[in-house]
């Protein structure tokens, strides 16, 4: 017999990323990712004063991939793990809450495909927001200081031809380095109705994971922790790239995303679904 079309429409990606869109965290997310740029650029022009030589900061309004490049630094360490969290982890546990979550399950419904639904359509959005805010900061920078070619704090320029390509990878390195802060909030979020747990346990983690990398008694154990390498994707900005760092944060973070995904799978199929 077909399966009535109610059944599985609530598990279609189509439905499943309208859900995600339609949730006003994700277009407040947006929101701020979109105006982020514009208060940068208010802040530098409150302040004033000529560019230096030295530091990121002191570059970023020479042109329009400098100030791209501040832009993303100064997101990755800690706005763009928040929305990570938030948009990976905060699904779930947002559905038990509303007390739809039984319902989704009750037709029955496979809960491989519904995780699975939830999972991906998170993780694209996360994408999703680092490629629009590296875009965007482009070309915010480019109205407002020009487009001249990025000048690195450590030495040595590269041009719009070398840079693309490379801004590219920076994108994707910054995606999948993410991806291990949006698996930790996934796996928290199958075992809480309360989205807050999940999103902030995720954070909290990272956080703590950065305190311990401060410890140098820890020697070499600091380099397993999540988001050690989170800074790597400023290699690929050198005029000679070391893809030492990328190659490690890469490897760590796939272990992590595979691994608390895994988990969260495991955890979900023995979870009783009250809510």
């Amino acid at each position: 017999m077909t399966p009535h079309p109610r059944t599985t429409a609530p598990l279609s990606w189509r439905a499943e990323l309208g859900r995600q869109l339609r949730r006003r965290r994700t277009l407040w997310s947006f929101v701020l990712l979109a105006a982020l740029p514009l208060i940068i650029v208010g802040a530098f022009s409150i302040g004033g004063g000529e560019p230096q030589s030295g530091t990121l900061v002191d570059l970023a309004t020479l042109g329009s991939a400098n100030f791209a490049v501040f832009t993303t630094a100064v997101s990755a360490s800690f706005l763009l793990m928040v929305l990570a969290a938030l948009f990976v982890g905060d699904s779930l546990p947002s559905e038990a809450s509303w007390s739809t979550l039984r319902y989704l399950l009750v037709a029955p419904v496979p809960r491989t495909r519904l995780l699975t639904s939830k999972l991906v359509v998170g993780m694209a959005t996360v994408a999703v927001a680092v490629s629009s805010l590296v875009t965007w900061s482009l070309l915010v920078g480019g109205v407002f200081y020009g487009w001249d070619a990025f000048t690195n704090p450590l030495g040595g320029t590269l041009g719009w031809a070398e840079l693309g390509p490379r801004l590219l990878g920076v994108v994707a390195y910054l995606v999948v380095s993410l991806l291990q802060v949006g698996a930790i909030a996934f796996c928290l979020g199958v075992r809480t109705d309360a989205p807050l747990a999940a999103v902030g346990g995720a954070v909290m983690v990272t956080i703590v994971a950065a305190i311990l990398g401060q410890i140098d008694n820890l020697g070499t154990l600091r380099n397993g922790l999540p988001m050690h390498y989170d800074t790597a994707w400023l290699d690929l900005l050198n005029p000679a790239i070391d893809w030492t760092a990328l190659r490690h944060g890469t490897l760590w973070s796939v272990f992590y995303t595979v691994l608390f995904v895994g988990l969260g799978y495991a955890l979900f199929r023995r979870k009783d679904v009250l809510s």
